[in-house]
């Protein structure tokens, strides 16, 4: 089991695609620690806490001091993986570097070439900016934190410069698509990203890109993660500022499908997604396509297509680039084959 937990929903950061602006309907909730350690205890196996938000960096430093101190009485093994803009570290190193050090906890932060990612509505944040961040963080820390790219309509056409920026650092990036959520009224559309990560394959990149490798374990049929696992509110939860629980953070961001947080720490335990028919494919033809599993692999993604009549648009992008998927199978078996001769 993962848990997502959104602290707050302040940021210091004004980004023109935020799916989390309105987490809470008061921008000074704080998550309560109790409700952590009480999700702690009913699933004493959780692997990772996820920190988002909202800025995680807008809570004190002692706020995951208290969860490390908790996890340590439990003796737990659990992680803690923070993404963050990582704008208050540049401001005031001294206030995070003993926690970003501990053993527990780990670092990503954020990026993507375009007007959309902003310190305020007037000023971009700039590769320049990110780089004078990068370079802050790599002396106070050692090394340079892996990053996550929002792709929308209007920064596409960069989206493989920011792999090529990543791989510059020798660093991993994961590039995202949008989402229906928050400031973003309309989801970037499935197949475009694809066809994006099948470009970063073509040309060498994918070494430095997540969720291209992702798609070559998806048609190999190996294991993924979150937006490509059908079956992720068995394994995921999410906790909103204000103490509302979800199985999916997306979901969350809009409100919808919540858990009934105090029935499952009593010992019960649903998955939400599973039965709700709405979301179960883009549409029923999806049922014998070979592409199902990459087309139907987030339910908040088929739930945002739907919504915004973009599943035709979608389908046809995705038949022309079927036999360059097909095609991407064949060579990684053949590379395989060849590497084990």
């Amino acid at each position: 089991m993962d848990l997502i937990i959104k602290p707050t929903d302040i940021c210091d950061f004004a980004c023109t695609f935020c799916s989390s602006p309105t987490l809470a309907k008061d921008k000074k909730t704080l998550l309560g620690l109790g409700k952590i350690d009480q999700f702690l205890n009913r699933f004493p196996e959780t692997n990772t806490i996820i920190v988002n938000g909202g800025e995680p960096l807008m809570v004190s430093p002692d706020y995951y001091w208290k969860i490390i101190d908790s996890l340590d009485e439990k003796k737990m093994k659990t992680s803690i993986s923070i993404t963050s803009n990582l704008w208050d570290f540049y401001k005031k190193p001294e206030k995070w570097i003993a926690l970003f050090k501990h053993p527990r906890v780990n670092i990503s932060t954020s990026f993507n070439y375009g007007n959309g990612r902003r310190i305020s509505k007037s000023r971009v944040y700039t590769e320049e900016i990110f780089l004078k961040v990068m370079e802050k963080f790599k002396f106070e820390l050692g090394y340079f934190p892996d990053f996550i790219s929002v792709i929308t309509d209007e920064d596409e056409h960069m989206a493989v410069n920011n792999v090529r920026l990543a791989k510059s650092l020798n660093i991993e990036c994961k590039l995202n698509y949008s989402m229906a959520s928050g400031r973003e009224s309309k989801p970037y559309q499935l197949s475009k990203i694809y066809r994006t990560y099948l470009e970063i394959i073509d040309l060498g990149l994918s070494n430095w890109e997540f969720n291209s490798k992702e798609l070559i374990k998806t048609i190999k049929n190996k294991a993924t993660v979150c937006p490509r696992n059908r079956s992720c509110d068995s394994g995921i939860r999410c906790l909103q500022p204000d103490g509302d629980y979800y199985s999916c953070g997306a979901f969350g961001d809009d409100k919808e499908f919540p858990i009934d947080f105090d029935k499952e720490m009593a010992g019960g335990f649903v998955t939400p997604l599973k039965n709700e028919s709405k979301i179960f494919s883009m549409k029923n033809d999806c049922l014998t396509c070979s592409l199902f599993d990459i087309c139907n692999g987030c339910k908040k993604t088929i739930n945002d297509h739907k919504n915004h009549n973009m599943v035709e648009e979608h389908c046809s992008l995705m038949k022309t680039l079927e036999p360059q998927i097909i095609n991407l199978t064949k060579r990684e078996t053949s590379e395989e084959n060849f590497c084990f001769s």
